[in-house]
């Protein structure tokens, strides 16, 4: 009817995986199996019982097990399965995932947190060298010693949950909201000094670089949010503790983001170029073109630079002070890398502006051309970025191709509608970076052993924290009569009314392309945001314009 007991039990602790005292594994069969069949080898065969019986005992286990470690990565490479052995035992076939001994205990089920305290604090009490049965061969007493310790841990990992749920919604918070209070500050500057340089010689003569100035920024913004949220996943990942390897991931960060920025300011040269010859059909000269071209990658090249240390250096802060990188880095990197790059190309417009008749910029882009291979170089000798070299392309371009139908939009109704040139770059650029802290805090999690954000609360706390900062930036146009913008109830409500649309679909958008993103083989952190923002850029622009169309047609 069953097999003798030597066979029996030999095969059994062979199944669960405890045939060595130093077992790499720690399996949640193993404790809640002994326990259920038996603490000691005489009562594992007990008189008058079948496999039946048996089957129903482990099934209950495994039962048991398998719901309280549901929350285990289903991807996890270091899986165990119970072998097929325990079938010919219990006549049945049954398997079941075996959670890493080393992962973190805040990655760890309540039951697998219990499991893997009590096991620690028996090998530290026994010795590593009692045998694994031995251990649990032990007496009633300390068997109950055992449990009443398994419900304190229990307890207190419980209130450590609470406590880290409701200090992660408070650190979101408090850290998040300053330094978007900030971009839509850096925003609102950017957009008055455009509309002051707008009047400038360089941009007047060559209409081309006033088209180049969303292209650039779009494409340079896309590099430095990458950058961030590259470098915050590896804060928190802990990779900057160390200092050799913190100083080779932000040398070969910075020459990457160099080979990029020259990459991308030619490409956004040329584009600007021919988007003005197909929408603005006028005589252009060799001279005119590679001044443009010339100009977009000087800005990139510097503005790259300057943005690229800033942000590196503010994530190693946040680390050192233990201030979560995602929930800051990427707002300030978008919104002070337009600033610094629209004054730079200004700067570089008036002066190449002089010189535009002579062979400055052909030398001028013959020596960035030559630097590109002098970065890859660089770029290829570290290993941390080796490979992100010939990855991340395609998302920068189509976003290009993306936020360029929001610009051609927003070309068409600037002058009709006043106000539209300061309420667009506000309104796109706060719902796009609170979609950036939330993919930046998925991408994070992801690569921490497949941890899970917890969606629910992250997405009510952002989608609270932008209405009073919409209110404020209203009250301050208001106050201030920025932007020549006729703010009436009817239109506030009406604006409110499309911000929260646009932060819905951003924390949408950020949450399920992140993951389509994680389960198809791409990093979050390079293909990510450049889609997510551009997709806000066109559907911001288009519901605002729609918005002064509706209070329009209702006025008439």
């Amino acid at each position: 009817m069953f097999q003798s007991k030597p066979i029996f039990f030999n095969n059994l602790v062979k199944t669960i995986g405890h045939d060595s005292p130093r077992s790499s594994t720690d399996s949640l069969v193993s404790d809640d199996l002994v326990l259920k069949i038996g603490r000691d080898s005489d009562s594992l065969i007990k008189k008058g019982r079948t496999n039946s019986d048996y089957k129903n005992d482990i099934d209950g286990v495994l039962a048991n097990t398998n719901a309280s470690s549901s929350s285990i990565n289903t991807t996890n490479k270091a899986r165990h399965h119970i072998p097929s052995s325990l079938m010919n035992i219990v006549g049945f076939d049954a398997s079941i995932s075996i959670p890493e001994r080393n992962r973190s205990p805040k990655s760890l089920s309540r039951r697998e947190y219990v499991e893997l305290k009590t096991k620690e604090d028996v090998e530290a009490n026994d010795g590593e060298k009692d045998d694994w049965v031995y251990r649990r061969s032990s007496s009633d007493d300390d068997h109950s010693k055992k449990k009443q310790s398994q419900k304190e841990l229990l307890m207190t990992h419980d209130i450590d949950e609470d406590s880290e749920d409701s200090e992660t919604e408070r650190s979101l918070t408090l850290e998040a909201i300053p330094p978007l209070l900030v971009a839509v500050a850096w925003s609102v500057l950017a957009g008055s000094l455009l509309d002051i340089v707008k009047d400038w010689d360089s941009f007047v003569q060559v209409k081309e670089l006033f088209i180049l100035v969303p292209v650039l920024l779009n494409l340079k913004g896309n590099l430095e949010m990458n950058l961030a949220s590259r470098m915050s996943t590896s804060a928190n990942l802990g990779e900057l503790d160390k200092p050799s390897v913190r100083n080779s991931l932000v040398f070969g960060n910075l020459s990457l983001l160099q080979v990029q920025a020259l990459i991308v300011g030619a490409v956004a040269g040329i584009f600007s170029f021919v988007e003005g010859i197909v929408f603005h059909p006028h005589v252009n000269s060799y001279f005119e073109s590679m001044m443009v071209v010339v100009a977009s990658m000087l800005c990139s090249a510097m503005s790259s630079m300057i943005m690229g240390t800033f942000m590196c250096g503010l994530v190693i802060l946040c680390r050192r002070y233990r201030i979560n990188p995602d929930n800051i880095a990427c707002p300030m990197a978008s919104s002070l890398g337009d600033l610094i790059t629209l004054v730079i190309l200004s700067l570089c417009g008036q002066i190449l502006l002089k010189l535009m008749h002579t062979f400055i910029s052909t030398i001028l882009f013959i020596i960035m051309a030559l630097f590109i291979p002098y970065w890859v170089r660089h770029v290829r000798k570290n290993p941390y970025v080796r490979d992100l070299l010939l990855i991340g392309w395609s998302p920068l371009f189509l976003a290009m191709i993306i936020s360029s139908m929001a610009g051609l939009v927003l070309e068409q109704y600037i002058e009709k509608y006043s106000g539209l040139a300061l309420l667009t770059p506000v309104l796109t650029a706060l719902s796009g970076n609170l979609g950036s802290i939330y993919a930046s805090r998925i991408s994070t999690r992801l690569h921490s052993n497949g941890l899970e954000e917890n969606y629910r609360k992250s997405e009510i706390t952002l989608f609270l924290i932008h209405l009073p900062i919409e209110i404020l930036f209203l009250l301050l146009v208001w106050w201030f009569d920025m932007g020549h913008v006729h703010l009436t109830w009817s239109f506030c409500i009406l604006y409110l009314f499309v911000s929260v649309i646009c932060v819905g679909c951003s924390l949408v958008l950020a949450k399920k392309l992140t993951l389509w993103l994680w389960q198809h083989g791409y990093d979050p952190d390079n293909y990510c945001l450049p889609y997510l923002t551009a997709i806000l850029d066109v559907i911001g622009t288009a519901l605002l314009v729609l918005s002064y169309v509706a209070l329009t047609n209702g006025k008439s």
